[in-house]
């Protein structure tokens, strides 16, 4: 019968562990999220009259909205809950915002600081942006697949989702499944549920 080394065995079993051991591990921090898509690439003017693209955002994990100052249905929920994500992450630098309005005639960056103002915006990565309207809404529609358009019956006169999308590090559209492995896409940003299951995956992503 073959007699075999115990230090052989052992350099082996070392070799194997040093190898492997990384791997495990960056297996099991890879969080659980579907990858829906890449962000295109975007440029717009912020609260502060500052240009800010993609690369403003690129190794931090961010929310993104569409809404407008004028809103006075569902944008004052939105933002309450945007607020509150911003509080569970305070004094993260890894965390960003991104809100875009759909309404960029109304929304200079003179009325989008005041509003920002008013609604105690703390994280220095939030930024409230807007420009010219075409690309606004072909970011939304097309990029996103988040509806969002002009129509005077409606109170307000825009209508848009009440959606939130959640971003990588690496600028990927991501989400949580459902139960069937669905990808469940955005997270509803009306609704305390889609909050909670919104902070928990931004988590997973820092």
């Amino acid at each position: 019968m073959k007699k075999y080394s115990y230090v052989g065995i052992s350099f082996v079993v070392l070799v194997f562990g040093i190898w492997a051991v990384p791997k495990i591990i960056n297996t099991l921090s890879q969080p659980d999220l579907a990858v829906i898509g890449q962000v295109p690439a975007f440029s717009f003017t912020n609260q502060n009259k500052q240009t800010i693209t993609n690369e403003n955002y690129k190794g931090k994990v961010y929310v993104v909205e569409f809404f407008f100052t004028t809103c006075p249905s569902i944008c004052p929920i939105m933002n309450e809950n945007m607020v509150k994500i911003q509080d569970e992450f305070f004094g993260n630098p890894n965390l960003g915002i991104a809100s875009f309005s759909i309404d960029p005639t109304h929304d200079t960056p003179e009325v989008l600081k005041k509003y920002a103002e008013s609604h105690k915006i703390t994280n220095l990565n939030w930024n409230f942006l807007t420009g010219e309207k075409e690309a606004i809404y072909e970011l939304a529609n097309k990029g996103f697949n988040l509806y969002v358009g002009e129509n005077s019956e409606v109170e307000g006169g825009f209508e848009h989702s009440g959606f939130f999308a959640l971003i990588d590090q690496e600028g990927n559209i991501r989400s949580r499944k459902d139960k069937n492995g669905n990808p469940i896409i955005y997270y509803n940003g009306l609704e305390d549920s889609g909050i909670q299951d919104l902070k928990e995956d931004i988590k997973k992503l820092l």
